[in-house]
């Protein structure tokens, strides 16, 4: 049914269970896997007539989040190799995680987004959004949730 999956992960416990029924299912599919992480931009906070200058250069947020995406990615693969599941692993930079989700699962042909929802609810899910509520939304390749 499914061939390929994109497994978009965070580094958070819940992706991380996310990820290894993720694993499990291609292992059951016969389905080879691309897992993803989308790496934030360099943050500018401007407030008033001034802006909040973080201490890092841009370029040292980069390496950072880069170092941070492969520790992550590793990882993920390390999970796949145990269980003889083919994977790739991919990283963009983007302040629009969703975006950079559906693109990636584009881009790879995934036929399948594998992905964690933290299940916000109410004014938490409304203020905090959910990054899943929004690849599910605006996604034409199926999604599945796992909670």
């Amino acid at each position: 049914m499914f061939k390929h999956l994109l497994v978009p992960t965070d580094g958070t416990e819940l992706s991380d269970k996310a990820l290894d029924k993720a694993v499990e299912f291609a292992r059951e599919c016969g389905a080879r896997i691309t897992f993803f992480y989308a790496r934030p931009d360099y943050p500018v906070s401007f407030y008033g007539e001034g802006a909040l200058i973080d201490p890092l250069t841009p370029e040292r947020f980069s390496e950072m989040t880069a170092e941070q995406a492969q520790t992550i990615l590793a990882r993920a693969s390390e999970r796949a190799s145990a269980a003889q599941v083919p994977w790739d692993r991919d990283t963009a930079v983007s302040d629009v995680p969703f975006q950079a989700i559906i693109d990636a699962a584009t881009t790879h042909g995934c036929d399948l987004i594998f992905m964690a929802s933290h299940g916000r609810r109410g004014l938490s899910g409304l203020l905090l959004g959910s990054e899943t509520n929004k690849v599910l939304t605006h996604s034409t390749i199926p999604v599945l949730v796992f909670r």
